[in-house]
């Protein structure tokens, strides 16, 4: 397969309503198709599905990074470094809850990155990043 292409990521969701408005209405993610127990999300070009699960329970487990407390599963996308800012601006402003606050992490070393963390309103975590050198992204 030649070239990036867009992946397809489908998330167990506890309310439709309250993940719509923070997917779209904090996010700015676009809607899809969607039915009364699912919705697609256009995020940031890629297909995220929100499905809508009774008995919704999660529990994930954290790994220390950089003095952090980052959940073991997480997903999110790595954005140009002017988008990553706007994005960081705009979650601040909103008053949004961040499991890790924007910041720079590993800074000085080849890994260095911008870096933010918050949850969905069922706690998905989510991941937004960014490199100064994008070249460093698969960098050991």
């Amino acid at each position: 397969m030649s070239g990036l292409r867009p992946f397809h990521l489908a998330l167990p969701v506890a309310d439709l309503e309250a993940s719509r408005e923070f997917y779209c209405g904090l996010l700015g993610c676009d809607t899809g198709r969607e039915d009364e127990r699912w919705l697609d999300l256009n995020f940031l070009g890629h297909q995220v599905t929100l499905h809508l699960v009774d008995n919704y329970e999660l529990t994930i487990g954290t790994n220390p990074v950089d003095g952090d407390a980052i959940p073991a599963r997480h997903f999110g996308v790595v954005l140009d470094m002017q988008d990553w800012e706007a994005l960081a601006a705009r979650l601040t402003d909103a008053g949004a809850q961040f499991l890790v606050k924007p910041k720079i992490r590993f800074q000085g070393e080849v890994g260095e990155q911008a870096t933010l963390f918050l949850r969905d309103p069922s706690g998905n975590a989510l991941e937004f990043k960014s490199f100064a050198d994008p070249t460093k992204l698969f960098a050991h």
